[in-house]
């Protein structure tokens, strides 16, 4: 009897749960559709390519090379054009000047369909807050990038590049092109380490290289999950192989954080070690984040201290890494530029071996160089916000609040309606007499508005010191046999590195 009516309770449980499950699905399925309803209804104005009934565009750009695929059809659809990551997600895909500027001069949110992936990964930091935490962050992180904090970097960085030319050097002998990109990758964290966390001399450990590994498997998981509808849904993505690859990454990333922030707060209990740190030739970033306190005296609670170093950490050397190392592919492609620029940093050093704060104003040509490489090459080809009031386009469209838009910062550098001869490289774009007829929307390699990057100046003063040393130390030259294949991941990659040919410049020439 007992047996009977046990089987009789697991039967009527399991149709309970059955049916819970079918309604929780259903519930589910309806909030997309409704979703999918609103999306393009307010898109209903703005026509696009056409779409996969399953896939929306996502298959088509995974399997035809997302970046110039966009390019493609920015000559199809002028201004703007619908943009769907399977099919119930979709954007307005923008990358015209005008429509940038309709809404990223204002301080609309990022979109939490693609940047709450992050959550897991780097929690809420200035990266993905809003309103007024966000506000709050930002305004106890500004110190942190003022001239006074930036300016005795340009040692930690040129000592960092030194080690990584010294075994270019090594590499050059061999007389073979080699990829540089993770050569840049590690020197970008070695001296973000140390302008983060004081790290000393002694260059990266196993943890460091670990770390490293890590923050390339994330980015690559990341981007895979925006570009596949599949895994949006959190559940069913950390069910996956996948998802459970992106949390074994996840803890890497954050044993290694937290036990630098262990260090410091223990370093800074000990009345020595903290006149240590007091006594340094320069605050780190860690040293302004723990001493941050708002107008009340509120600092940041552990919580937001993880989250705010794990944003900078990636943000500070993942941006970076690629930055420079498509500014290195473009000086390789032009020797006419490369050369320039590099007897325009012998004449601003003279005499002297080493670089400082102020040789980095006087570097215009290189200058001009970086910026025409971050328009063919941004370091972040794509960002995405959600409307959080209606936005008038400059055409009489519009938009309702809550609708979705991705800036397609690559496709607007590119883009034959703005640019003139957009796929040539040509610096004196970024001559002063150039800039000043220019739209203020039409190059934004660290987007733009209220919710820039802010650490824009601090990048842009590591790719200066670092390109100038390489140039000082070698000519580069390209592979044909090994041209680099543009791929987004988060960050512009190369889906097969950056193979260059390395000569080291003549006796004499170098600094």
């Amino acid at each position: 009897m007992v047996p009977v009516l046990l089987s009789l309770s697991l039967s009527h449980l399991s149709l309970w749960a059955f049916g819970l499950v079918s309604v929780l699905v259903f519930l589910k399925l309806t909030r997309l559709l409704l979703r999918r309803q609103m999306l393009a209804r307010a898109m209903d104005r703005f026509s696009g390519p056409p779409t996969h009934w399953l896939f929306g565009h996502a298959l088509e750009i995974q399997q035809t090379g997302g970046l110039d695929k966009v390019v493609y059809w920015t000559h199809q659809f002028p201004y703007a054009h619908q943009l769907w990551l399977g099919r119930f997600l979709g954007f307005l895909n923008i990358y015209d000047p005008e429509y940038a500027k309709a809404v990223y001069s204002r301080g609309d949110p990022k979109a939490p369909d693609v940047y709450d992936f992050f959550l897991q990964w780097i929690g809420k930091g200035l990266l993905v807050l809003q309103g007024p935490k966000w506000f709050q962050h930002r305004k106890l992180l500004t110190p942190g990038f003022h001239y006074d904090v930036l300016k005795p970097y340009v040692a930690v960085f040129a000592e960092s590049a030194r080690v990584m030319l010294d075994k270019w050097e090594k590499k050059a002998r061999e007389q073979k092109s080699f990829d540089i990109f993770s050569d840049v990758g590690h020197m970008a964290l070695d001296s973000l380490m140390k302008c983060t966390f004081g790290k000393g001399t002694s260059g990266l450990n196993d943890r460091d290289n670990n770390y490293y590994l890590a923050v390339s498997e994330l980015t690559l998981l990341m981007q895979q999950r925006i570009d596949s509808f599949q895994y949006h849904n959190d559940f069913i993505y950390f069910l996956t192989p996948h998802g459970r690859r992106f949390l074994r990454a996840c803890q890497v990333a954050h044993d290694h954080t937290d036990q630098v922030i262990r260090e410091r707060k223990a370093a800074l209990q000990d009345k020595k070690e903290r006149e240590k740190i007091q006594s340094k030739r320069h605050l780190d970033f860690l040293d302004i984040l723990l001493g941050a306190r708002d107008e009340e005296g509120i600092k940041l609670s552990d919580e937001d201290l993880r989250a705010e170093v794990n944003t900078f950490m990636f943000a500070g050397h993942d941006t970076t890494t690629s930055a420079i190392s498509w500014v290195l592919y473009c000086m390789s492609l032009y020797p006419e530029h490369q050369r320039r620029c590099r007897e325009e940093i012998q004449e601003i050093l003279g005499d002297r071996d080493s670089l400082k704060w102020e040789d980095l104003a006087e570097m215009t040509y290189l200058t001009m160089c970086i910026k025409e490489s971050f328009r063919l090459y941004p370091p972040v080809p794509q960002v995405y916000r959600q409307l959080s009031k209606p936005v008038n386009f400059v055409d009489g469209r519009s938009l309702p609040a809550g609708s979705l838009i991705s800036l397609h910062i690559y496709a607007l550098h590119r883009n034959s309606t703005v640019w003139t001869d957009p796929e040539v490289f040509d610096p004196l774009r970024f001559s002063p007499e150039n800039v000043a007829g220019r739209h203020s929307f039409a190059f934004i390699p660290f987007s733009a508005g209220p919710r820039n990057c802010i650490g824009q100046q601090f990048a842009m003063n590591e790719v200066k010191v670092v390109t100038a040393l390489c140039l000082l130390r070698f000519e580069f030259s390209p592979d044909p046999s090994k041209l680099p294949i543009q791929m987004p991941q988060l960050v512009l990659r190369s889906k097969n590195g950056i193979h260059l040919h390395l000569k080291p410049v003549g006796p004499g020439s170098e600094k």
